[in-house]
This record gives C-alpha cells, sequence and structure tokens, in this order.
C-alpha cells in the first residue's frame, strides 16, 4: 500500500486526460516543464551563491555570541516600568 504502479499512473493519466482533453495536454506538459525547470535554475543559482560565500571562522562566532549575552543581560538588568507597587 502507497505504492505506485503501472495501473496508477495509468489511471491518473487517464483522469487528466478526461479533464483536459487531448488538445490541453501538450500545453500543460510545456507548463509543466516550464516550471521545474525554473526551480531547478533556482536552486542551482541559490547553491552557487552558497558556495561563494566566506567560511565561518570560529572569532566571529565567538563575538555574536558574546555581543548575544551581553544585550540579554543589558535587557534583564534594566527595570521594568510596568511593575509598580500598589498600595
Amino acid at each position: 500500500m502507497g505504492e505506485f504502479s503501472l495501473t496508477h499512473i495509468l489511471l491518473i493519466a487517464f483522469i487528466f486526460l478526461i479533464f483536459f482533453g487531448p488538445s490541453k495536454l501538450p500545453q500543460l506538459g510545456q507548463s509543466l516543464g516550464r516550471a521545474i525547470r525554473g526551480f531547478k535554475e533556482g536552486l542551482s543559482e541559490i547553491d552557487g551563491q552558497a558556495r561563494n560565500l566566506p567560511p565561518k571562522d570560529k572569532d566571529s562566532n565567538q563575538q555574536l555570541n558574546h555581543e548575544q549575552q551581553n544585550a540579554q543581560a543589558e535587557k534583564q538588568s534594566q527595570p521594568e516600568s510596568s511593575t509598580q507597587k500598589k498600595s
């Protein structure tokens, strides 16, 4: 169960033929091919950009982590104006 056999694929193709008709199927195939091609081009572009990024060094990561800790400490040390004593 959950596997596609030749019978399943033929049934799906027959349903597409009924819904779209024989004249629309080539156009549908072209549109699907263009969409897949565009998706692959986008993935290769993103992959190419990722390869051109400089490698992260450990010092910059440690500095960023230290800055984040300082920001959190400042937030915790500031008194909240919304908590006032009620008489």
